[in-house]
């Protein structure tokens, strides 16, 4: 018996994965070489500084775990949190959560910052919090969650954090390369992303950072990271120094493609690339609006790249319509999560899927099934 798979065209502008750039695909189709291969030794600092700059960081751990944005999450909290250790974590969505869940399997006590799903967490939040537990090891938050589309305010929370002698953990999955994030001059100790959404290359590798605050806690714990694979005293041997000590065989491919869609992004510039997703979130908003959805997230910390709705009432069945748009037009949206299931869609213009083009697909196919 033959197996074959032809997966179609389609246009993915759900929560991602988003479209790759042509370039991208074909940087996946070069030969492959060793994961030891000098060539290869040179791409990776290459990448590594390519992300350092995208980042906005000098911080010298920065680094693409072999594995998707939910392991750069683990990479962070399993190296920093040890058993007994107490921690704050901020939830209003889904990925607040598994935050908590990770914290809690590496020993930790776990004080919660709950906030209702589409809002942002307070400065007064965290105050409080910081009272209850005056010196966490950490405080973690996300900057964009994806099943929500709220964007999280960085900033005085990070101050208050430092000033309580903490870490500063933030989830930036959904918003690096879409939307302003500095790692540094934001004071953030440990972050990381997914090449997914925002870089528009394929799922499977998470750019992380830690700074020299992190570093220090990390080479200070006292128990054996429980994760032999995201251990950074093993991990960083691979990554950093002339002679490089194997830990793992690098996915060579994907290395590839993170290389050039961050060469992608370098070209177009950072902060152009910013301007552009809030440009086309504008013009889709607007036509949203027109047709009569509504927004999830008030305007001032809405998340221009993922874009969650209220439908209108007209549409009595809103995933026949969304299977819709895909068997049909070809157009991947996302539904609602949670509570939010069946009430909302999450409409994603993230990198290469950010273009007028894509808002004028998705707006005039939902012009012609609103008017049957």
């Amino acid at each position: 018996m033959k197996y074959t798979f032809n997966p179609p065209k389609r246009y993915l502008m759900g929560p991602g994965p988003s479209d790759a750039h042509p370039r991208v695909l074909k940087a996946m189709a070069s030969p492959l070489i060793g994961h030891l291969d000098p060539h290869f030794v040179n791409m990776m600092d290459e990448v590594k500084a390519m992300v350092q700059n995208t980042f906005l960081t000098k911080n010298d751990l920065t680094f693409v775990v072999s594995a998707p944005g939910s392991a750069g999450m683990e990479t962070c909290l399993v190296n920093l949190l040890e058993p007994g250790d107490e921690c704050i974590i901020c939830i209003n969505g889904v990925f607040g959560g598994r935050m908590v869940d990770i914290a809690e399997r590496c020993g930790a006590k776990v004080h919660k910052i709950i906030t209702p799903w589409g809002k942002v967490t307070s400065l007064k939040q965290v105050k409080e919090a910081l009272k209850t537990c005056p010196n966490p090891k950490l405080v973690a938050l996300v900057h964009a969650e994806t099943s929500t589309g709220a964007l999280q305010p960085i900033q005085q929370i990070s101050d208050e954090v430092h000033n309580a002698g903490s870490l500063l953990v933030v989830d930036a999955v959904t918003s690096w390369c879409g939307v302003p994030l500095k790692v540094d001059e934001w004071g953030i100790d440990a972050i990381y992303s997914g090449t997914q959404k925002n870089l528009s290359a394929p799922p499977g590798l998470s750019p992380v950072s830690f700074s020299p605050r992190a570093v220090k806690v990390l080479e200070s714990r006292k128990t054996k990271v429980q994760s032999w694979f995201l251990d950074l005293n093993l991990v960083k041997n691979y990554w950093t120094g002339a002679k490089r000590a194997y830990h793992h065989t690098a996915p060579v491919s994907s290395v590839y493609a993170i290389h050039e869609a961050l060469n992608l992004v370098i070209e177009e510039g950072l902060e152009n690339r910013w301007k552009r997703h809030q440009e086309v979130h504008n013009k889709l908003r607007i036509s949203l609006e027109n047709l009569g959805f509504k927004y999830l997230v008030d305007k001032e910390n809405r998340l221009p790249n993922l874009n969650s709705v209220y439908f209108p009432v007209s549409i009595k069945d809103e995933s026949t319509l969304r299977s819709t748009l895909l068997n049909d037009f070809n157009i991947e949206i996302g539904g609602g999560l949670g509570d939010f299931a069946g009430k909302i869609w999450r409409i994603g213009i993230m990198g290469e899927s950010c273009t007028e083009n894509h808002v004028n697909m998705i707006i005039g196919a939902l012009k012609e099934l609103m008017d049957e």
